[in-house]
């Protein structure tokens, strides 16, 4: 099986590498460049025009590869149906903000996205009539399908949100998602043999994910657009909440929990203050941006991090491991 998985990671790498170029052409030509905010950094106006929805090649590429090797089956189809539903919303944000430099209103972004979240999260508890969740140094929580199913619900539409936040910089979002389904590939592998599928298909986001990053760090040709952060976050809890390991996500992914946080503390202070910041400017790795930090050190920096927290997520899981399954 780890043959396999590298096979795959090497193949999705490869093809992304080779697809990329004439993709990038072809957003050029198309008029797909990204349409930067001028509220955000001044540094950030050269970025104009930049081709963007790079992420929606990363799940052509993902979902082609794998229904090649394999068939859907249990462990996969929630995150491919969440990798698929979630890349064309954001495929589709992508478009009207590149057309006319506003995306889908956030209200009907979110109403498809907590349908595909709410749909998602009851294949998985129906799929593996799961009645616990796996707690750190615990053991099993019984927990209502109900909730199960609710809970499942927030977890997608934060990750999936938590991951957009962070697409800020050349990088930052595809290296540290890359990371953490990096983890998430070890716990599948080592939580139960049935889910070596579950880990094929993080091994082939990872491959495309570097793949893509050889096209995306500073400074970028393309960005990945809503297209891959929303659908590649949404995939990330769905992943968690099939292996069961979805309380140690917040720490595996904590660089999503930062900067989700930023947003809301500054968003917080900004009504409670009359108008005052707590940072300079969010999603917080503007506000290091800010202060001087070169794009390329608050990149690595928030990569570092993330390998950091990935090693004590996957600790965690292996301290508390299991031997039968939690349903």
């Amino acid at each position: 099986m780890t043959v396999e998985l590298i096979q795959g990671l090497l193949l999705a790498f490869a093809l992304i590498v080779i697809l990329m170029p004439p993709y990038i052409r072809l957003l050029q030509a198309l008029g797909f460049g990204k349409r930067i905010r001028q509220d955000g950094p001044e540094t950030h106006y050269v970025k104009e025009g930049t081709p963007t929805m790079g992420g929606l090649l990363i799940v052509l590429v993902v979902l082609g590869i794998f229904l090649f090797l394999r068939e859907p089956g249990p462990d996969t189809f929630a995150p491919l149906a969440a990798l698929a539903g979630v890349g064309l919303l954001g495929a589709f944000d992508d478009y009207l903000n590149a057309r006319t430099g506003e995306g889908i209103k956030a209200r009907q972004k979110l109403i498809w996205l907590t349908v595909v979240a709410f749909v998602a999260a009851y294949q998985i508890r129906e799929t593996y009539d799961i009645t616990a969740i796996a707690v750190p140094f615990y053991g099993p929580l019984l927990i209502e399908p109900w909730l199960y199913v609710l809970f499942g619900a927030f977890a997608i539409i934060a990750a999936s949100n938590g991951v957009n936040l962070t697409d800020g910089l050349d990088g930052l979002s595809g290296g540290t998602v890359a990371i953490a389904f990096v983890a998430y590939m070890l716990i599948a592998l080592l939580n139960d043999p049935t889910q070596s599928d579950l880990a094929l298909l993080c091994a082939l986001i990872i491959g495309a994910l570097l793949g893509f990053l050889w096209f995306n760090v500073h400074p970028a040709q393309v960005f990945i657009g809503d297209s891959g952060a929303l659908s590649l976050g949404a995939t990330l809890a769905v992943t968690a909440l099939i292996t069961g390991q979805i309380l140690v996500l917040p720490l595996i992914g904590i660089i999503f929990v930062v900067e989700t946080a930023s947003v809301m503390l500054q968003v917080a202070y900004f009504r409670i203050s009359g108008g005052k910041r707590l940072f300079r400017m969010s999603p917080i790795h503007h506000h290091f941006e800010l202060g001087g930090w070169d794009e390329e050190k608050i990149t690595i920096r928030f990569w570092i991090v993330g390998i950091l927290a990935a090693l004590l997520g996957v600790t965690l899981f292996l301290a508390t491991l299991q031997p039968d399954r939690l349903t």
